[in-house]
């Protein structure tokens, strides 16, 4: 099993993305460094936009977080509502 990761500037916008992957895939594994937020998961990564609206109380559209993501590993599939990395087809 390998992990896959998604990494974003360390910043406010960040914040309610990284507690909403958080909540979203139990093993996920947070590493912090100067302006920089990495979350590593064994295999598969979900990030749900709902879960991202419930952090923020707001609508969210999973594109804002293009903006400050900085880099990512593993297969994405992405629709309206989740992006999803693993190493599966």
């Amino acid at each position: 099993m390998s992990n896959v990761f998604i990494a974003f500037q360390h910043n406010e916008e960040s914040r309610p993305v990284v507690d909403a992957i958080v909540a979203d895939n139990p093993a996920a594994v947070v590493t912090l460094s100067p302006g920089l937020v990495k979350i590593d998961v064994p295999n598969r990564l979900q990030i749900r936009r709902e879960t991202i609206e419930a952090q923020t109380g707001r609508p969210y559209d999973l594109q804002q977080l293009h903006v400050n993501l900085v880099t990512l590993s593993g297969h994405i599939d992405e629709d309206d509502d989740q992006l999803t990395l693993s190493w599966t087809h």
